[in-house]
């Protein structure tokens, strides 16, 4: 261990990667149980239209997908020794998908809840709703974009920082022969 990678570097790695599945679990939780009380709430009138009312359940469940693709990518860059910094970007990568998707998952439990009930009574309003829906959906993949720029600077720079530690013991080295 040395300055630059302490013994607690991997913990704040282990934290994004766990804000990571944690929070977009919760938004996509969030957005199929609103969801489902509104698609419940619409089959009582009109059960021909259920399956076509489900999107804002699938759509909850992608946001997860966000979560669990970026805490894989975090897992697999963490190591005994690491730099501090490289922990804290893997810490702010899983909380920019986790936040990104715990609040996609509230807009499309929210939008899904009162589209699929408004959908029941005036069908046209079907459409309206799957934009909305994808407006709301990409907030959680806007998160997703900028955890997967930052696990990739994490990786790039941890390199450079173990060429830069091995340097001292490199010259030396040199300077024996």
């Amino acid at each position: 261990m040395s300055e630059l990678c302490p013994v607690y570097a991997p913990f704040f790695s282990a934290l994004g990667c766990t804000s990571a599945i944690v929070f977009t679990c919760i938004g996509a939780s969030y957005g199929t149980a609103k969801s489902g009380v509104g698609i419940s709430a619409m089959a009582v009138i009109r059960p021909d239209q259920m399956m076509k009312c489900t999107i804002p359940v699938i759509m909850a469940g992608i946001i997860a997908i966000y979560g669990l693709v970026v805490s894989v990518l975090i897992s697999s860059g963490l190591t005994l020794e690491m730099p501090l910094y490289v922990g804290f970007i893997h810490l702010g990568a899983g909380l920019a998908v986790g936040l990104s998707g715990l609040a996609a998952g509230f807009a499309i439990g929210i939008v899904g809840d009162a589209g699929v009930r408004g959908t029941a009574q005036q069908p046209r309003l079907y459409v309206g709703m799957i934009l909305i829906l994808i407006f709301a959906e990409v907030l959680g993949l806007y998160g997703l974009i900028v955890a997967l720029i930052m696990n990739t600077k994490a990786s790039s720079a941890e390199g450079a920082v173990r060429h830069s530690l091995l340097l001292p013991v490199r010259r030396r080295l040199a300077a024996q022969r």
